[in-house]
């Protein structure tokens, strides 16, 4: 720590000294990173933002890999320096709902490696938490690493652990940005200009993203905690309380610095069935509350500290404490701990507080180098909890180009700041979708569930065409998808000896009509709208010779030929799958997924361009028609004087013609492992596009088809998602993608292929299927070899087509074998399950190559 003022240049200045800024400058540090400088507005340690006013609870496990990989890389460190507590963490349920939830977790630890998850009953929860009262649970899950950090004893130690420069008390009056590219932090201790810079500002993160003309969609909420008298109950603890935070300066009350500084003596606990947490601070007991309605705070008035108060945290309002304001509990947060925790019923409270801490629109971390700036990173939305995991991730991703932990690779997909859809930054929408994500954190959000506010932000051309059909629409990146339609209803019946009931978890939100679109689609001929998917124009001279650079297969191909290639990381991991279509000379198209492909994928694209190339990305620019069946070339005929037969228009090829009157770019390519085509064309054509399919194929049935049927669909032909069977922790060869990769050329990403080939590979991605049920596996769940885990399930679905349940995992090669018999659990059951070989439907390629 530096008490001087701080240096007028830096390589890294990172901006926040809380547990994600100190984390980051820790690891940077570690990976040989020099002249790092790290800024606060307030004093360290306790610098006023969330970090020094939490209780510093760690529950590691969730349904994420990413999340609980960062929470379990995040214990270990602490732990070994000493500021952990590993006192365990106990969840409880008081609904047989919550116990099902429970076995998830408990799947979901198995799964992704947290040691030794256990289901407890009432009587084991008591045990390790006496003041628990017995009669108001049904058991609870144990993960016996959980536990608490000491936030401020973590910050000294990150401090002077790393030999970066820390300054307090300064306070960012401006990012210099131009040219694209980060110059300088101004602060009213002087200008900094740096190399790269880091947002590591939580609370503030959208006002320190104004200052270099970002929206960044980071939304504060206030949520309640207190802190009881010491208790009889818990008078065998000792307690330091008055001398924790001796000599350090404090802004605003120093009680809660003290108490936070508190370690517990018995696990931490939960109910989330009423959005509760406790711990205990030494013989005190801490209680923490999500039951209220959702106090949004406006992004652009967090304020500084002040003699009276921390900057993060507001006034304790006794309303939301003693009367049921959340719209999803019918209980007060006092009702329900005075009832699970009988003996706080008349005590009085220490201390209380409303901290802010901040949510992103679907709840997860905001991390990485921001599209608009050139090395101006953001490692934002983090809590302690995910801490120590997030600033290793970053820290070899800005040193090494590679995000990853010790464990490996990791997928950044749901985490990358980039994935947010142009309309994210707008303060209502980000505000309102953060309000919501608070209001879920302890509720058991239900599978495929659909947010019912501001929706219709992007609609696809033929969007009322779709709702005539009765569409059920669900929402990624802002665009309205069907994911069935009610005008199949009729096709239920017709197929209902080929569609099993789903019942429990895996039935909720889904329809019988997604299975009866699959068949029809593998018998006749469907119209699937793609306009969710991007194009990115690719055009200038020296074209080739950089899609040769970032594709990993051979771009050297014809016009008019169509190639499946991946684009990849330093660390050959698969960043995107993509099919690239030449257009002319100097001219390809690139098509890749919707979502948050466009951000991500195409920007990275734009980054590695050469001065000669244009890389535009066309989100929205272009509305896209699959045409997929038997009867597709049928159809398509009939609206075309292009030659449209297997010898005129092979597979993998492309021709600009026309569909009617539509112009349109035509891709012989099928996501469903069908006969078909996409078909390209810009946005205003859109709706005559679909009318003349769909007028032209009614003697043929052709129907509308929905996000379900393709799930389905792609799983029975192996067909990847990138973001759910691949991604950044996972390399081509371990996915199965060899012919996507030409390894006599050179790409981004060839030198770690090359060292992995000669390593060996030692996971495999496979198909499983369940042998004696039609059960559908649902992602995250462990898959078993002998009783131990071996991997997990990737993604799962019926296979309507081949009559099988099917999984995708990763597995240990030598469990890769086709006849291998494994074990899957899933909602509490053991089923068994063998590997087989891919693709499960039509291997010889018949449908899709007539």
């Amino acid at each position: 720590m530096s008490t001087e003022a701080p240096p007028s240049r830096a390589d890294t200045v990172i901006i926040g000294a809380g547990a994600v800024g100190c984390s980051v400058a820790y690891h940077l540090t570690e990976l040989g990173a020099e002249d790092v400088t790290v800024i606060d507005q307030g004093p360290l340690p306790v610098t006023g933002g969330s970090s020094v006013h939490a209780p510093g609870i760690m529950f590691q496990t969730s349904p994420s890999k990413i999340q609980t990989k960062a929470a379990h890389y995040t214990s270990r460190l602490l732990s070994d320096a000493g500021v952990y507590d590993e006192v365990g963490g106990i969840e409880l349920a008081r609904s047989e709902d919550r116990m099902d939830f429970l076995r998830r977790r408990k799947e979901w630890a198995t799964s992704y490696g947290l040691p030794e998850p256990q289901l407890l009953s009432p009587e084991e929860v008591t045990d390790h938490l006496p003041m628990v009262d017995e009669d108001e649970i049904l058991g609870g899950y144990y993960s016996p690493t959980d536990g608490r950090v000491d936030g401020i004893a973590a910050l000294q130690w990150y401090i002077g652990e790393s030999s970066a420069d820390f300054y307090g008390n300064t306070e960012v009056t401006d990012l210099d940005v131009s040219g694209g590219e980060i110059q300088a932090v101004e602060t009213d201790q002087g200008r900094i200009e740096c190399g790269r810079c880091v947002i590591a500002t939580n609370n503030w993160g959208y006002q320190t993203g104004q200052l270099a003309g970002l929206d960044l969609p980071i939304a504060p909420v206030e949520h309640q905690y207190v802190v009881t008298e010491p208790m009889e109950e818990l008078a065998d603890a000792d307690s330091s309380v008055g001398d924790n935070t001796t000599g350090l300066d404090v802004p605003g009350e120093r009680s809660i610095a003290e108490y936070m500084s508190e370690g517990p003596h018995r696990p931490v606990g939960r109910d989330q069935d009423h959005s509760l947490y406790f711990r205990t601070h030494g013989d005190s007991l801490g209680m923490g509350s999500y039951n209220h309605e959702t106090l949004s705070v406006d992004p652009e008035e967090m304020g500084k500290n002040s003699e009276e108060r921390q900057a993060s945290v507001r006034g304790f309002t006794e309303e939301h404490w003693t009367k049921p304001t959340h719209r999803g509990r019918d209980k007060s947060a006092k009702q329900a701990f005075d009832e699970l925790l009988p003996d706080t019923q008349d005590v009085d409270y220490e201390m209380t507080e409303n901290g802010i801490f901040v949510f992103t629109p679907d709840g997860m971390p905001a991390v990485g180098e921001t599209a608009q700036v050139d090395g101006l990173w953001t490692a934002l939305a983090i809590w302690w909890t995910h801490s120590g995991g997030y600033g290793r991730i970053l820290a070899e991703w800005m040193e090494n180009g590679t995000p990853r932990l010790p464990s490996g690779p990791v997928d950044t997909g749901g985490i990358h700041v980039r994935r947010f859809e142009p309309h994210a930054g707008e303060k209502d929408y980000f505000v309102d979708r953060g309000a919501k994500r608070y209001e879920q954190v302890y509720s058991i959000v239900e599978p495929r569930w659909q947010p019912d506010d501001h929706r219709r932000l992007r609609t696809s051309p033929f969007y009322h065409q779709e709702k005539e059909l009765g569409a059920e629409f669900y929402q990624s990146g802002g665009w309205e998808s069907p994911q069935y339609y009610e005008s199949n209803e009729d096709l239920v019946d017709k197929y209902e000896d080929q569609i099993p009931e789903q019942d429990g978890w895996q039935g909720i939100n889904r329809s019988q009509i997604e299975a009866a679109e699959h068949l029809h689609t593998r018998e006749n001929v469907s119209m699937f709208d793609m306009t969710s998917f991007s194009s990115i124009m690719v055009e200038g001279e020296g074209s080739e010779a950089f899609l040769q650079r970032v594709c990993s297969n051979d771009m050297d191909i014809d016009v008019g030929q169509v190639r499946y290639s991946l684009l990849l990381n330093e660390g050959g991991g698969i960043l995107a799958d993509i099919t690239v279509v030449r257009l002319d000379d100097e001219e390809y198209m690139v098509t890749t997924g919707g979502g948050n492909s466009p951000g991500i994928h195409g920007g990275w694209l734009e980054e590695h361009a050469p001065e000669t190339v244009s890389v535009h990305i066309e989100e929205g620019a272009k509305s896209t028609i699959g045409l997929w069946g038997p009867k597709s070339r049928l159809l398509l005929q009939r609206c075309t004087d292009a030659d449209v037969t297997n010898d005129g228009f092979p597979y993998f090829r492309a021709k600009q013609m026309y569909v009617g009157e539509v112009p349109v770019i035509a891709m012989r390519v099928s996501y469903v492992g069908e006969l078909g085509w996409e078909l390209w064309t810009p946005t205003e054509y859109g709706q005559r596009l679909w009318e003349t399919l769909w007028e032209a194929g009614q003697d043929l049935d052709v129907r509308p088809m929905g996000g379900g049927a393709l799930s389905s669909m792609r799983l029975e032909k192996g067909f990847r998602l990138w973001g759910t069977d691949i991604d950044t922790d996972s390399n081509p060869f371990e996915a199965g993608l060899p012919f996507a990769v030409d390894m006599d050329t050179d790409f981004i990403g060839k030198e770690a292929l090359e060292s992995a080939k000669a390593d060996g590979i030692d996971n495999r991605i496979t198909p499983l299927t369940v042998d004696d049920s039609s059960d559908i596996m649902l992602s995250g769940r462990p898959v078993l070899k002998d009783g131990e885990a071996i991997g997990y399930v990737q993604a799962g679905d019926y296979g309507y087509s081949i009559g099988e349940s099917i999984a995708y995992t990763y597995v240990p090669s030598e469990y890769a074998e086709a006849g291998t018999s494994v074990q899957i659990q899933c909602e509490g059951e053991t089923y068994d399950a063998t590997v087989r070989d891919e693709p499960l439907f039509d291997p010889g390629r018949e449908k899709i190559l007539r």
